[in-house]
């Protein structure tokens, strides 16, 4: 599981590498990442990085790397689900 966090988070990091000038980046403050989330329709979120080692976090990169492995379409990391439960996950979080 550590192995697979990793290469996400390495794959995360050199596409928000990549991507500095873009959008995605753009009013993203430090210590934080961008994902996209929703089942159809993607929305943008900015959470803490501090999520990523939480364990029901880790259960949604899970699932995004069963759909998507390391290819995100919208550009950043895109999780895989509702966005109410999202919403849900990550006020529990806060």
């Amino acid at each position: 599981m550590a192995i697979r966090l990793s290469q996400i988070l390495r794959q995360s990091s050199l596409l928000f590498a990549n991507k500095a000038a873009s959008s995605s980046s753009v009013g993203v403050p430090k210590g934080y990442i961008v994902v996209y989330v929703g089942e159809f329709e993607k929305k943008r979120f900015v959470v803490p990085i501090s999520f990523l080692n939480q364990p029901s976090f880790q259960e949604l990169l899970r699932k995004a790397e069963e759909e998507f492995g390391y290819n995100y379409p919208m550009g950043g990391l895109t999780i895989p689900c509702r966005e109410d439960i999202f919403i849900d996950l990550t006020s529990r979080l806060n």
